[in-house]
């Protein structure tokens, strides 16, 4: 089984040493992730150091870290799951959550660890919040 990280998980991860810190640098796999990946904490960046009260350097030690769990998918590999996860994130409400969808496809048996509830209205992939994700590690 593989498990896409949302970027919300990431986020929180940099933002706050917690258990959804602790259970991305402890797990023995990787997680799927996008390659916006790095769009997005460019995007974000500043208000993540903010949030977070680390320095830069800290910063980029501790996204170093997370990357190391991480296999990133590039985008041209997701495109054949285009309409599909376009359909799955429309039904949810959620169009930024498309390529999370397509990374789940990319890769059978995968699931989302996300805890945005709204997601689990559809019901091609599987949801996993982090109590989930502890009983599943």
């Amino acid at each position: 089984m593989h498990i896409v990280i949302d970027s919300n998980i990431l986020f929180a991860a940099l933002i706050k040493d917690s258990s959804t810190r602790k259970l991305i640098l402890e797990y023995e796999n990787l997680f799927l992730f996008p390659e916006i990946i790095f769009e997005e904490v460019e995007k974000y960046k500043s208000n993540l150091l903010e949030k977070s009260g680390m320095d830069e350097k800290e910063f980029d030690k501790l996204l170093g870290l997370i990357l190391k769990k991480v296999m990133i998918i590039p985008t041209e590999m997701l495109n054949q799951f285009y309409n599909e996860s376009e359909e799955l994130a429309n039904k949810v409400e959620s169009p930024e959550d498309q390529l999370f969808f397509a990374c789940a496809l990319a890769y059978p048996s995968s699931v989302i660890r996300s805890n945005d509830k709204k997601l689990i209205k559809q019901t091609k992939i599987k949801i996993i919040t982090t109590q989930e994700m502890i009983s599943l590690i």
